[in-house]
C-alpha cells in the first residue's frame, strides 16, 4: 500500500511540472528616470516567486521578465514595480 502511495505521488508531481510553463512579458515602466532605478525594478522583479530572469532597459524604460506562470502571475509583477515605486503596465505578453 505504501509503495502504491508513493508511486502516485511520483506521477501527480510529474504531471503538475508537465503543465507548467513559462512566460515571458514586458513591461513598461515610464517612472524610471534614473541609472540606478533600473536596479530597483530588477532587484523588485527578482523577489517574486517564480521570476527566473528579469532585464531592465533604462532607455526605453523596459522590463522584461521571464517568469513561471503555475507560481505568479502579470499582477504580481506589476504589484511588485508599484511597491518600490515604478507603476508598470504590460507592453507584450508572450508563451516561451
Amino acid at each position: 500500500m505504501k509503495y502504491l502511495f508513493l508511486i502516485f505521488i511520483f506521477v501527480s508531481q510529474l504531471t503538475t511540472t508537465a503543465f507548467a510553463e513559462e512566460q515571458t512579458i514586458t513591461l513598461s515602466v515610464p517612472g524610471m528616470n534614473c541609472p540606478v532605478c533600473p536596479i530597483t525594478v530588477r532587484k523588485a522583479l527578482e523577489k517574486v516567486d517564480g521570476v527566473s530572469e528579469a532585464v531592465i532597459d533604462y532607455d526605453s524604460k523596459r522590463a522584461t521578465v521571464t517568469f513561471d506562470d503555475q507560481v505568479t502571475e502579470t499582477r504580481s509583477l506589476m504589484k511588485a514595480t508599484e511597491n518600490v515605486g515604478y507603476p508598470s503596465t504590460v507592453l507584450e505578453a508572450n508563451p516561451s
